[in-house]
């Protein structure tokens, strides 16, 4: 019953993540563009009342007219539309996700012992440590930087996220170290709505209605921290994703394909802020392609030679593994799982002849199964499956 209520828990905050993250990401990627995109007011009632920029657009069948100040209107209006709980709601379904996916099941989830012999506590305190130093490194980066070089900042930045996938990849399963990278940009992406954007937009409205001239740093902050956030995104897409791509945090040098793919996510984000801007650079996405095409070249399978002179392994040789590694969880009544993941059963030959094909690929190509290495499947069991399945 606890597994049980733990997939519920996890199918219910995996849907109400997905929903609300969209939204943030929806809003940011749209005001990134709409930044870009605006062009100076030629009306000079507009430039009077300290417009600094203006677009039309037509969406729906509407004509919209979204206008951009300098710093801020001369008077307050009534009805203020604030964009934050997109990323609260966002960071904190995340947080509830991750904990009941990793941190209740850290002997499952984080945990490898082929990498560090450490406990399901230690795990955890790792994955806690990962977020909340993520945020603070972050943090004061931005703030050292923030009147120099916007280039050193990112190059520094990403030399530090490289250097935490190293670091993870070398204490967590593979899987929980490509997450926690994940979850650690994300909470620097809320932290900087939580800490630096609505404070900021906070003391502008106090100013007015103080009657006082706003700081335009508070701007330049938040917009900084914005920027930032747009860049970010499509790394911590990559990393929430990448769980079902075990071809990617089971290679030997995971942390480096993961840097790989986030300088490529990097680089095609910068082609469309550019390109909103009016300049079409394709050498950046150019080479984000190169990128992806490198890693995939070297994480293909090399391809297996049967050993001269020996009997391949028949069904009846590789059922016995199958029984004791894999029909804990795929089995029509699984003791470590709620229900079969997948909907895969292994718990009769016929099964496992039909599964073949996703059988090899799991357990001898790409070693994610099982998950974790939980019951402790060797590297002759694979062999034998790998036999196995060649000789079909």
């Amino acid at each position: 019953m606890d597994a049980y209520l733990i997939e519920w828990g996890s199918l219910l905050l995996r849907w109400l993540h997905l929903i609300v993250g969209i939204a943030w990401i929806g809003s940011s990627f749209y005001f990134v563009w709409l930044d870009n995109s605006l062009k100076p007011p030629t009306d000079p009632a507009l430039k009077a009342k300290g417009v600094g920029g203006e677009l039309w657009a037509v969406h729906g069948g509407g004509f919209y007219n979204p206008q951009k100040y300098l710093v801020a209107p001369a008077h307050l209006p009534d009805d203020l539309h604030w964009f934050k709980w997109e990323s609260y709601s966002t960071w904190l379904s995340g947080f509830a996700l991750i904990s009941t996916l990793y941190y209740l099941q850290a002997g499952s989830y984080m945990v490898d012992p082929s990498v560090a012999a450490i406990s399901p506590g230690t795990a955890v305190a790792i994955g806690l440590g990962t977020l909340a130093g993520g945020w603070v490194v972050y943090d004061v980066l931005c703030r050292l930087l923030i009147n120099r070089s916007q280039l050193l900042f990112g190059i520094v930045y990403y030399a530090f996220v490289v250097a935490v996938a190293w670091a993870l990849t070398h204490l967590l399963s593979g899987r929980a170290a490509f997450i926690h990278v994940g979850a650690m940009i994300a909470t620097t992406m809320s932290g900087n709505v939580f800490f630096w954007i609505i404070p900021g937009q906070k003391r502008v409205v106090a100013a007015m209605q103080r009657g006082d001239t706003p700081d335009p740093m508070d701007g330049i902050r938040a917009k900084q921290r914005s920027y930032h956030n747009n860049y970010l995104t499509l790394p911590v897409l990559f990393c929430m994703i990448s769980n079902h791509y075990a071809f990617t945090y089971t290679h030997a040098h995971a942390w480096a394909v993961l840097a790989l793919i986030i300088l490529a996510a990097v680089l095609i984000r910068h082609f469309f802020n550019l390109r909103h801007k009016g300049a079409v650079r394709w050498e950046f996405p150019a080479t984000a392609i190169a990128i992806l095409a490198g890693v995939a070249v070297w994480l293909a399978p090399a391809p297996r030679l049967a050993s001269a002179g020996t009997a391949a392994p028949t069904l009846a040789d590789i059922q016995p593994i199958i029984n004791a590694r894999c029909t804990a969880c795929h089995a029509e009544k699984p003791t470590l799982m709620a229900s079969a993941p997948a909907g895969v059963l292994l718990d009769t030959p016929q099964r496992i002849e039909a599964q073949a094909q996703r059988i090899h690929d799991q357990t001898v190509k790409l070693k994610a199964m099982p998950l974790g290495n939980v019951t402790g499947i060797t590297d002759e069991e694979r062999m034998k499956i790998a036999g196995w399945f060649a000789a079909r």
